[in-house]
């Protein structure tokens, strides 16, 4: 409240807090409410956020998108949008019972081979840098949900300030900074 924040998230990918402890939940949430006068959210896993039982007491759905898309190793753009119908058919549906729009706390694909078979892995560092993959997948997101009613949004996974020292073509890290993943974020942004 105090740094003036629009939006707070209340906790990331907590699925055994949350499945074990629902009520800590709900009282948290009354106990922010009480101090803080932004909008709520909580971070859950792409394969979590289903089972999250307090979505009703927050202002969004929030869903760190990391779903499993394609098992290509540069997957298009059709494939791409197509893998997302499994996903986000539930997601819409979810956001119309609970009534609350659904954020993307965060996104991203790293600039490697096979990006979309599982987004979520990070300890892979000696994977081959695929630039067009990483674009690609971003470009898929936004196409798939930049216009519909219910989608607020989302968060870039990674983004760092030191602009200029990071990402590039020889990067195969989430951070979309300074490769064609970044022009595509402009490209929807401008």
């Amino acid at each position: 409240q105090e740094a003036n924040a629009d939006i707070f998230c209340i906790g990331t990918e907590l699925e055994q807090f949350v499945k074990n402890r629902p009520d800590f939940w709900k009282e948290v949430i009354k106990k922010i409410r009480e101090i803080y006068k932004g909008k709520l959210t909580y971070a859950a896993n792409w394969d979590e956020y289903t089972r999250t039982t307090f979505w009703e007491d927050l202002d969004y759905i929030g869903i760190d998108a990391y779903f499993p898309l394609s098992e290509s190793q540069t997957p298009t753009l059709e494939e791409l949008k197509a893998g997302w119908q499994k996903w986000k058919v539930p997601i819409s549906q979810l956001s119309e019972e609970k009534k609350k729009p659904v954020l993307f706390t965060e996104f991203g694909y790293r600039s490697m081979d096979y990006t979309a078979h599982k987004p979520w892995l990070v300890d892979h560092y000696e994977e081959k840098v695929n630039l067009g993959a990483q674009a690609t997948a971003t470009r898929a997101i936004f196409e798939e949900f930049w216009k519909e009613d219910w989608f607020a949004g989302g968060y870039v996974w990674k983004w760092f300030i030191r602009h200029k020292e990071v990402g590039g073509a020889e990067n195969n890290r989430f951070t979309p900074q300074n490769k064609p993943a970044q022009e595509v974020i402009s490209e929807f942004y401008k």
